[in-house]
């Protein structure tokens, strides 16, 4: 078993705010703690970078699990959405 299957799953809860005083609160499945790092250091980065939002903060909390693959969508989805409204 590598060290990557022998870590617990982590449940988490992700609050985005933007610069335009939107929020959403999204449930995020975290199955390994340097998977919650990469999400916040680098894909949560890349998704704010392409829905061209600015000034976008994340707290995450602990919560009930959901799909990784779902969450990245709906992070998305969020971003979009705060741009479509600040413009």
């Amino acid at each position: 078993m590598t060290p990557e299957t022998q870590q617990s799953e982590s449940p988490y809860c992700v609050k985005i705010e933007t610069g335009t005083g939107q929020s959403s609160t999204v449930p995020i499945a975290v199955l390994t703690p340097k998977q919650l790092e990469v999400f916040l250091q680098t894909e949560f980065k890349r998704l704010a970078q392409e829905a061209g939002v600015k000034g976008a903060r994340i707290h995450v909390e602990r919560a009930i699990a959901a799909d990784y693959e779902q969450v990245l969508r709906e992070v998305s989805a969020c971003l979009l959405s705060a741009k479509k409204r600040a413009a």
